[in-house]
């Protein structure tokens, strides 16, 4: 099985290409469901996760062809979907028990085909983060739903699906995708309140407004949705992931250093970058990215709350308790959105770290100096975390089981030992 193996020290300098989004690209593949023509993306990530879909659409009659898969290059692939005819209603849970996103089916297979028998998700073990809202939502545009042996089974009403007012009670960014694709084939008129707002849920609404949806309020918590008859084919560019953009910025101001994050939008990173300029690093926006270095002065202890965007994201939080390690002072670290997203701690402590965990909060006592650890990955998010405490900390960091960092991060070892990290992979 790969490992990773690090050793710290090494400033960074240079220019890291940010990829294009995982959360935006799955959401993008998945909305081919909608149409019979041809939907091109570009900039799609060369990820497990972005694999582990491609088998889950073809299994529904989606003919996927992905031009650059491999070509050796730090830069996003092109792909094109084309659900002709959707051949099976079933994701059966052989595949969706891998990957959470793979559920997201449900909402395309309704609106278009009128039925779906979707397995119950899977994913990261970092919450039970549940289906309700989903199922709500559904139930509301008319479908009639019940779970059977582990399945969600759904139909749509006779004549489709209708345009419902919908208002969720609290912000999820899976069913705001669901409904959102849904509601672009249903009767009349959607409105979604309090809609996630997260960069990943515009970008996919633009996409579907080129592919003919009629939606207003794109980037706000209110969105309305105009039900057409059909949807047709695009072209789009799937965004560039503001995750990972935030991970390389954490790990510039862990070790040092000067690095051009190229593409990224600090519009959809403000959160963090004022979180990482009260922590003592700087960045400037330039017109192909976002510029983060830090210069000799120690990292500063600062608190952290986890939000919905444009708060803090959830998913830096590992990161940033990552960098808080080494920060002179005491540093509260709380996650409002998953309620088991602290599995990182046990293994950062392995460095040395000085984490204490009380509920949802977690007290971070900088140390002086993080020592080189064997240490393995939990999840998606808090394996990089990691890697950000091995940069800084000294001598060697072995990360195993890291097909969880294969899910959610492209080339993270060839992208950091371009800027100077000592850092490799290793086979076997």
């Amino acid at each position: 099985m790969d490992r990773i193996r690090l050793v710290g020290g090494n400033e960074l300098h240079g220019e890291i290409p940010i990829s294009g989004a995982k959360n935006a690209a799955l959401p993008l593949m998945i909305a081919s469901l909608l149409t019979k023509d041809p939907l091109v993306l570009e900039n799609v990530p060369r990820l497990a996760d972005v694999t582990q879909l491609e088998r889950i659409l073809e299994n529904h009659g989606v003919d996927v062809a992905v031009h650059g898969r491999r070509v050796q290059t730090l830069e996003g692939q092109r792909m094109t979907l084309q659900a002709a005819e959707i051949v099976d209603t079933t994701a059966p849970y052989e595949l969706v028990s891998t990957m959470r996103a793979s559920f997201w089916v449900i909402g395309p297979l309704l609106a278009r085909a009128h039925e779906a028998r979707v397995s119950l998700p899977g994913g990261c073990a970092i919450g039970t983060r549940p289906v309700d809202l989903f199922l709500y939502g559904l139930k509301e545009l008319g479908a009639e739903i019940e779970i059977d042996e582990g399945y969600v089974v759904a139909r749509a009403p006779k004549g489709g699906l209708r345009g419902a007012r919908i208002n969720f009670p609290k912000v999820t960014v899976g069913a705001t995708h669901v409904i959102l694709m849904a509601a672009t084939l249903a009767k009349g008129t959607t409105v979604i309140e309090n809609a996630a707002m997260e960069p990943e849920v515009s970008d996919l609404a633009e996409c579907l407004v080129k592919m003919g949806a009629k939606i207003t309020g794109i980037g706000t918590r209110t969105l309305t949705i105009e039900g057409v008859d059909e949807l047709h084919g695009a072209t789009h560019e799937v965004v560039a992931d503001r995750i990972e953009a935030g991970t390389y910025a954490m790990a510039t101001a862990m070790t040092g250093g000067n690095v051009l994050l190229k593409n990224a939008r600090a519009i959809h990173l403000q959160a963090a970058l004022d979180k990482l300029t009260a922590a003592g690093a700087q960045f400037t926006s330039e017109p192909n990215g976002i510029r983060i270095y830090r210069n000799g002065n120690g990292i500063q202890a600062v608190d952290v709350e986890t939000e919905p965007f444009p708060g803090f994201a959830t998913d830096l939080q590992a990161q940033f308790m990552g960098l808080m390690t080494m920060a002179q002072g005491v540093s509260h670290i709380r996650e409002t959105i998953f309620e088991n997203r602290f599995m990182h701690v046990a293994e950062l402590a392995r460095f040395g770290a000085d984490i204490k965990v009380d509920g949802q909060v977690a007290t971070v006592t900088g140390v002086s100096q993080l020592k080189g650890a064997q240490v393995m990955a939990t999840d998606l998010r808090a394996s990089v975390s990691l890697v950000i405490a091995g940069l800084a900390a000294k001598g060697e960091t072995v990360v195993n089981r890291i097909y969880h960092l294969d899910r959610g991060f492209e080339r993270l070892e060839d992208k950091l030992s371009a800027v100077g990290a000592e850092i490799e992979r290793v086979t076997g």
